[in-house]
């Protein structure tokens, strides 16, 4: 989300604002393994450290998520991507827009920040190979403008990866 945008969204309802307090308080009691919650004082923007697990192709790597929450979490769900540099994964754009269905289509009010980072984790690990995906530089070209990934209409055509 550009620098714009982010000073454009709509502030949290009581309902959200309440939502993220317990997450946040459940994350400093009981983070996710292989991540820690960068502390701000925007509880509307979380960046997460994701460190790549061990065994896997992003072993002793770091990315950075970038969390956004909409003003009706969690009946909506938070714009997530990577910042700079994003993992080389199939299903991340150099961008950092990751294609991943509980984001987008199969969002559920009963998934938290814990259970997105543990899923892209679980992508992250199960990867074979480090590869762009195949529309990356046609994708990221028509991002330019600082779309989000929410307004794209993914395919979510591969499970394997």
């Amino acid at each position: 989300m550009s620098s714009s945008s982010a000073s454009s969204r709509k502030a949290l309802s009581k309902i959200a604002s309440n939502r993220l307090q317990k997450e946040l308080v459940e994350w400093q009691v009981n983070p996710p393994s292989g991540f820690k919650h960068k502390v701000t004082d925007n509880l509307q923007r979380w960046v997460i450290e994701v460190n790549g697990a061990p065994g896997t192709l992003y072993a002793n790597e770091i990315f950075q998520l970038q969390v956004d929450f909409p003003e009706h979490y969690p009946m909506e769900a938070p714009q997530v991507i990577f910042l700079n540099p994003a993992p080389i994964h199939p299903h991340i754009y150099s961008n950092g827009h990751i294609c991943l269905d509980i984001l987008y289509d199969s969002w559920s009010p009963a998934m938290t920040v814990s259970s997105i980072c543990i899923s892209i984790l679980s992508m992250l690990s199960s990867a074979t190979a480090k590869q762009c995906p195949e529309d990356n530089d046609r994708y990221v070209r028509n991002c330019r403008n600082g779309r989000s990934p929410k307004q794209t209409r993914w395919w979510f055509h591969d499970d394997k990866v």
